[in-house]
């Protein structure tokens, strides 16, 4: 389930209850008259259950709350409750298939922020996977992957494409479009500091890696793969599971594309080079596309159940 607290004007304050007590997939609402200081008004708070969710918080943005008062929602990790049961029982389809559009936009929306800290994590991922190439070491690629923090941009921008939010797909573009080439081009630096150090040498490029060098060899499977982590991460997502997310990070070459990119430019390698920024191109598009598609065919498989209650 998810607890909503809303502040609401008082003008507002039936309306908001009506509409609350009239859904099915609500729960537990309380009316706290005026208690509201910042900004000034009353203070309504219930439990709704996710699949149900989205329609209610849009009738609810309808009413301009987020413009005089406020809209809060928080997930609740339990509830022991008869009521909260029966929302569930009365309100179709499952909770943990649901798609509750304002909370994935606020999530992925917090995951485009062009930070220091976004540049750190894209640096560090990068050049772990620049030495897992050299070293031809499949678990360093592996960890690059996990450190990488692409998939945030890359989730936004698909969110934004399938909601059609521009404001969010230029600031998924600006991280993607800034976040590689700035990772990129310290990974290069950073390849010509260990080579000047003896630690690496051009020789390990060009040495037999059947272990990696898939990552500059893209075929038909690189998009295959592609398409189907850009699926797999955006399931992830909306059914907050966490844990798929992980494997999604682990099975798609971005990250690792890149950096075998940079270092075969910092070693002058143009045929390696070539190939790993298509690998990087074909996963980019190929996740960017499965995401769209599979908001899209959420959006309307959830829009065709029936509702009780609010309309959609």
């Amino acid at each position: 389930m998810l607890h909503v607290r809303v502040i609401t004007p008082p003008q507002h304050t039936e309306e908001v209850r009506r509409l609350l007590t009239a859904d099915d997939a609500v729960a537990h609402v309380i009316v706290l008259a005026g208690a509201a200081l910042s900004p000034a008004g009353d203070v309504v708070e219930f439990d709704v259950v996710r699949e149900g969710a989205s329609p209610l918080l849009d009738s609810l943005r309808d009413l301009g709350l987020e413009e005089d008062g406020s809209i809060v929602v928080e997930r609740v990790d339990a509830t022991i409750s008869a009521a909260a049961d029966r929302a569930a029982r009365r309100t179709p389809g499952l909770g943990v298939d649901a798609v509750v559009w304002h909370e994935i936009e606020h999530q992925t929306g917090e995951e485009t922020q062009l930070s220091a800290s976004f540049l750190a994590f894209m640096t560090i991922a990068m050049i772990i996977a620049a030495i897992g190439v050299l070293l031809d070491q499949p678990i360093l690629i592996v960890g690059s992957m996990v450190v990488g923090p692409e998939f945030g941009p890359l989730a936004a921008m698909c969110v934004g494409l399938a909601r059609w939010r521009p404001p969010l797909v230029r600031r998924a573009a600006l991280a993607l479009g800034v976040g590689f080439p700035f990772a990129m081009l310290l990974t290069v630096v950073a390849v010509w500091l260990l080579t000047a150090a003896g630690l690496v040498d051009k020789s390990m490029l060009l040495a037999e890696r059947p272990l990696t060098d898939f990552i500059w060899r893209p075929d038909a499977l690189s998009w295959v793969i592609g398409f189907l982590g850009g699926v797999a991460g955006i399931l992830s997502l909306t059914s907050a599971k966490a844990g798929t997310l992980v494997g999604v990070l682990i099975s798609v070459t971005t990250v690792a594309a890149a950096a075998n990119a940079a270092v075969a430019v910092a070693y002058g390698v143009r045929y390696e080079a070539a190939g790993s920024t298509l690998q990087l191109v074909i996963n980019l598009a190929a996740i960017i596309l499965a995401g769209v598609l599979t908001l899209l065919v959420q959006r309307v498989a959830w829009h065709r159940w029936p509702r009780g209650g609010t309309s959609q």
